[in-house]
């Protein structure tokens, strides 16, 4: 489905949160010997004894410095303190990062458990944790009044944003508060924000302008989101606040700054995607223009992307076709100058990019802290971590493959129950994708022309045996939901609607309960 949900809770007390319990478990169940939930006994152990490790004596104490988190409101799995000043030539960005390394040592077994996981797994109902969380939900993560070990990047930006100066160094820090997505927003909107968040709207501003610039590009979508309604789930849409788009924008900021050190000094691991095919870029284009929505020659495509509204018919068509153009993404480690890619940047970026803001959830970023500051002090790397990086993009490309299979499935599960609710409705939906009509080797059989549609309300997306051209508005029923055998199927229902020239975009379902 095009519109994968980033954000999924489901509600509890209600029946519906018991079947989709119960339906995980049986999905984790059946990936017994390759998505561990319970971590092995020395894992848990070692992992006691880390959090109760007092932080080195040679340890800068960075503690008097008023750090602040900003993360959805539940979370407590915290990677990344910010402290945000204003300088003479522009602002300065502190940034520190839970120093993760610090309590896992390489080649001990929490390091070899979390090289089998990979990174955490989010599904509706829970999440598997990378580390155990004595770790990544109390003694690494950066919890408001909490002294806590961690890497804190020292990044001096000009005026435009621009970073001109790289520091690194492992620190104690304090977070002195923890601050939530919806709250900040509203504390912008009603002009009641602190300085702080004040200046990470301005850095955002900036440093996406300076996107635009180099041609980065992101696809503009919202997120899903899981309600009560009685005994049944209800899937609704989340538009992301700006402010989480400028909190995104630190975080890229702090991995370019991360690719260029690594470059820079001839060892470490790139995060990599493959510029769009010609081919792709062209279907595009044309798509583009098929769809009454021309893409400027002139213009990059990523400042097209950005500039399509999900609530327009032909704009949510387009940003469906649009994931032709963000695949192949990996990564890619070096120890030397020659093993550098010719063209290292990231493509979607636009510049060279690694991760390293996420220690707490993925894998790979404990890997390049590491290595970033041993080049950062002029220390040599140890010949272990060096041996290391080589085997860090494998796990995480494995442990991407088989995470993002079961949190597929589990969405899928998700929407099967949400849907339930509405069989006999109709709907209107716009038409996103297009496959004509297909026979068997034989010339007998084969499949009907069909079309992959995408609901407003409820958010899912569905293929219905119809014909219609992209970006029109169409009227789909659905007609039956089988959530043992993992189907749902929409039908045809009547005369479509009006062309995207003619209907207004349409925001709840005709008959939704």
């Amino acid at each position: 489905m095009l519109l994968r949900p980033l954000t999924l809770q489901a509600p509890r007390g209600s029946v519906a949160a018991d079947e989709i319990r119960a339906g995980i478990d049986a999905l984790i169940a059946d990936r017994a010997d390759d998505m561990p939930v319970e971590f092995p006994a020395d894992v848990l152990a070692a992992a006691e004894e880390a959090a109760g490790r007092a932080a080195d004596e040679d340890r800068a104490d960075r503690t008097d410095i008023p750090f602040i988190t900003l993360d959805p409101a539940s979370s407590t799995d915290l990677d990344q303190a910010m402290h945000l000043s204003r300088t003479d030539g522009g602002y300065r960005v502190l940034y520190a990062i839970a120093d993760v390394p610090w309590f896992v040592p390489l080649h001990g077994p929490i390091d070899t458990e979390a090289r089998r996981r990979g990174e955490t797994v989010y599904l509706p109902d829970r999440r598997i944790p990378l580390h155990p969380e004595v770790l990544s939900e109390g003694a690494a993560s950066l919890l408001p009044e909490q002294p806590t070990p961690a890497f804190v990047w020292d990044l001096q930006l000009d005026e435009r944003g621009e970073v001109r100066e790289v520091g690194l160094e492992r620190a104690i820090v304090r977070s002195v508060a923890k601050l939530a997505y919806d709250e900040v927003q509203q504390q912008l909107d009603a002009g009641t924000a602190d300085e702080m968040m004040l200046l990470l709207q301005e850095i955002g501003q900036l440093r996406a302008q300076l996107e635009s610039e180099r041609g980065g590009a992101s696809l503009n979508v919202p997120e899903q989101e899981v309600e009560a309604d009685g005994d049944h789930v209800r899937l609704t849409w989340r538009q992301p606040n700006p402010i989480e788009d400028a909190n995104a924008q630190i975080s890229l900021m702090t991995g370019m700054a991360a690719a260029s050190v690594m470059l820079e000094h001839g060892a470490g691991i790139l995060r990599t995607m493959p510029p769009a095919q010609d081919q792709a870029v062209a279907r595009f284009r044309r798509q583009t223009e098929a769809l009454g929505e021309p893409w400027p020659t002139a213009q990059r495509y990523g400042d097209y992307l950005r500039s399509l509204d999900w609530r327009n018919p032909s704009h949510l068509a387009l940003l469906n076709q649009a994931t032709s153009l963000f695949r192949g993404a990996g990564y890619h480690a070096f120890t030397s100058a020659e093993q550098i890619p010719e063209d290292p940047a990231q493509a979607a970026i636009a510049a060279p990019y690694a991760h390293t803001t996420a220690p707490l959830r993925r894998l790979v970023d404990r890997f390049v802290l590491l290595i970033c500051h041993h080049h950062l002090t002029g220390t040599t790397p140890p010949a272990e971590l060096l041996a290391a990086l080589a085997e860090i993009p494998e796990a995480m490309q494995s442990a991407g493959s088989r995470v993002g299979q079961l949190e597929r499935e589990a969405i899928d599960l998700v929407e099967m129950l949400a849907l339930r609710a509405w069989v006999g409705e109709t709907f209107p939906a716009a038409v996103i994708e297009r496959r004509e009509a297909s026979t068997n080797s034989d010339g007998n059989g084969g499949a009907p022309t069909r079309v992959e549609v995408q609901l407003i309300d409820p958010p899912v997306t569905a293929w219905v045996p119809l014909d219609a051209q992209m970006g029109q508005v169409v009227r789909v029923r659905l007609e039956n939901v089988d959530v043992a055998e993992r189907s749902v199927r929409f039908v045809a229902a009547g005369e479509s609607e009006p062309t995207t020239e003619d209907a207004e975009p349409t925001t709840e379902g005709e008959g939704a309960p």
